[in-house]
Formats: structure tokens, C-alpha cells, sequence
């Protein structure tokens, strides 16, 4: 008579044990469920906030303020081509100087790089992204641009000025502080965040792998085009992508060195302007009405360009792994 008791408290028990491990799930999955509906809720009141703050000078200028080049405080009249135009420069010419230099840096610590340096220069590299950016923009204000005006510039112009096509690129008085110089301040602290990304996925890659293709006599050049960066090509575009999101919103840094002029100049070395410094300079004296309007629709443009520049990372990611069959 004992055992059907035990028996049916044993299956009682367990009955017991198995709802309270569902209602435990069930509450793990809403609670992280309700997380991710937090973010998202963000996501979209921001989107909506920037659209009612802009929309009195989204009314008023229509779709041409994305190509109109003026910005007149006085006259209330406000264009944003000026704005996106140093934006996109400016982040493409450091990803140009950054990836090949944290391509190399990561190469060399990953293959080339003794034992005894591959700690503290790993570290080292990894402490620079934890620099403000208004240190690199005193840094590049203050020490950089006059070095730049004198010792790099003039050679450049000399250079490459008669250059067909490319040769008003590097026309104009040498000043220090413009779109190259915000670009070359931009890589510097773009390479910490690349070169960080590309050394982790790089060491992701199975040692026997490399060594078999050693083994074959390759060499490290043939290893890492031909082993590591079909390997890691996912993890690579997304370092790429982490940097040219890092550019396209500095503000700091770039509002120090850029120049702060409101147009479009065909030269590198003339000032301009991007989005995030324009901000940063105007907003805390900017007037209730089209002024202030036109900023919050400054923001909402580096917003969708942001949005845009992730939705070709998450799409160039995807058509990778669906070439390798993930």
C-alpha cells in the first residue's frame, strides 16, 4: 500500500518542480522580452521627438533642405547639404586612413608580433579608445593643426596641387584646421575601436587552420588572405562598420579642428562643417523657431544616415554568412 503513495507524491512532486520551471521560463522570457520593447520604445520616441521638434522646418524648406547650401541665422534660412557634405567626407577619409592601419595592426599581433610585446601593446591600443574626445580635439587644435600647416601641408600642396583632377583637392591656403585635418584626428580615433574588433575575430580563427596552410609553405600575406579573412569576414565588416558609426557622430574632437565654416569647398584643407559640431556650436544660443528647428532636423539627418549606414552593415553581414552557408 506504500508504494502507489509514494509513487503518486513522487509525481505530484515532479508535477510541481516542472510548473514551477515553466512559470520561471515564462518569466525570463517577458522580463528580456520587455528589455528589448524598452530599447526599441527609445528607439522610436527619439525618432518621433527629432520629427515633432523638426518639423517646422521640415514644413517650411520641404525636401530641399537636404541640398540646400546655405545656413543663414540672420535671414532664417537653413539648408543642410553643407552639414551632411563634411559629415560623409570627413567619416569616409578616416575610415580610408584607419582600416589599412588596423588591418596592420592587428596582423602584427595576431602572426608577427613576440610574446612579450603582445600584452602591453594590445592593451595600449585598446586604452586609447578610452580617451574623451575633447582631448583629441585640444590635442589636435593645439599641436596637431599648426604641424599640419607647416610640415605637412605645403609638402602635400606642392605635391599634388598640378595634379589633373585630384590636384584642388590640396588647393588653398594652408591653415592647420579644415576637412583633412578633422579626418586624420577622426582615424586616429577610429583605428582603437578597428584594430580592436579585427585582433579578436582575427584570433578566432583555428590554429590548425594556419598552421596547415604554413605547413603547405605559404606565406603569413597568403595565411591571411587566404585563411583569416574569409574566416573572419563577418567580424571584419563589423569593426569597419563599429568605426564609421564612431565618425559619423564625434562631435568634440571634429568641432575643434574642422574649421566650423558653413559651406562646400572643393579643397581638403579648407574649413567646413558636419552635422555634430554644427550642433554642438549653435544650440545652446539658437532662437525658438526655424533656427532651432532646422538643428533638431540636423539631428534627425544623422540619425537616418546612421540607421542607414547599420542597415547595409547588418545587410553586407548577412550576404557573407549566406555565401558561407550560416
Amino acid at each position: 500500500m506504500s508504494e502507489p503513495s509514494v509513487s503518486a507524491a513522487g509525481i505530484d512532486l515532479h508535477a510541481r518542480q516542472v510548473r514551477r520551471f515553466r512559470l520561471q521560463d515564462r518569466f525570463f522570457h517577458h522580463s528580456t522580452q520587455l528589455f528589448a520593447f524598452v530599447v526599441l520604445a527609445a528607439l522610436v520616441g527619439i525618432l518621433v521627438s527629432l520629427t515633432i521638434e523638426a518639423w517646422p522646418s521640415l514644413e517650411a524648406f520641404g525636401p530641399s533642405f537636404l541640398w540646400t547650401n546655405i545656413w543663414s541665422v540672420p535671414d532664417d534660412e537653413y539648408g543642410a547639404l553643407a552639414a551632411i557634405y563634411g559629415t560623409v567626407v570627413t567619416s569616409v577619409l578616416a575610415l580610408l586612413i584607419a582600416v589599412p592601419i588596423s588591418f596592420g595592426i592587428a596582423l602584427f599581433l595576431t602572426e608577427t608580433c613576440p610574446v612579450w610585446l603582445r600584452r602591453p601593446l594590445g592593451t595600449a591600443i585598446e586604452l586609447l579608445a578610452g580617451i574623451p574626445s575633447i582631448v583629441y580635439g585640444i590635442w589636435g587644435l593645439f599641436v596637431f593643426a599648426p604641424l599640419f600647416a607647416d610640415h605637412i601641408q605645403p609638402p602635400l600642396q606642392a605635391l599634388l596641387g598640378d595634379v589633373p583632377v585630384i590636384g584642388n583637392w590640396f588647393s588653398g591656403p594652408p591653415i592647420g584646421v579644415g576637412i583633412l585635418t578633422a579626418s586624420i584626428v577622426l582615424s586616429l580615433m577610429v583605428i582603437p575601436f578597428v584594430a580592436s574588433v579585427m585582433r579578436d575575430v582575427f584570433e578566432t580563427v583555428p590554429h590548425v587552420l594556419k598552421e596547415s596552410a604554413y605547413g603547405m609553405g605559404c606565406t603569413t600575406w597568403e595565411v591571411m588572405r587566404n585563411i583569416v579573412l574569409p574566416y573572419t569576414r563577418v567580424g571584419v565588416i563589423g569593426g569597419i562598420m563599429l568605426g564609421l558609426g564612431r565618425a559619423l557622430g564625434e562631435t568634440m574632437a571634429v568641432t575643434f579642428v574642422i574649421g566650423n565654416a558653413n559651406r562646400i569647398n572643393g579643397s581638403l584643407f579648407a574649413p567646413g562643417t558636419s552635422i555634430a559640431s554644427t550642433l554642438a556650436n549653435e544650440f545652446g544660443e539658437a532662437d525658438p523657431g526655424l533656427h532651432i528647428a532646422s538643428l533638431f532636423a540636423l539631428g534627425l539627418v544623422l540619425f537616418v544616415i546612421t540607421f542607414v549606414v547599420l542597415a547595409i552593415s547588418r545587410w553586407l553581414i548577412s550576404r557573407s554568412m549566406g555565401r558561407e552557408g550560416l
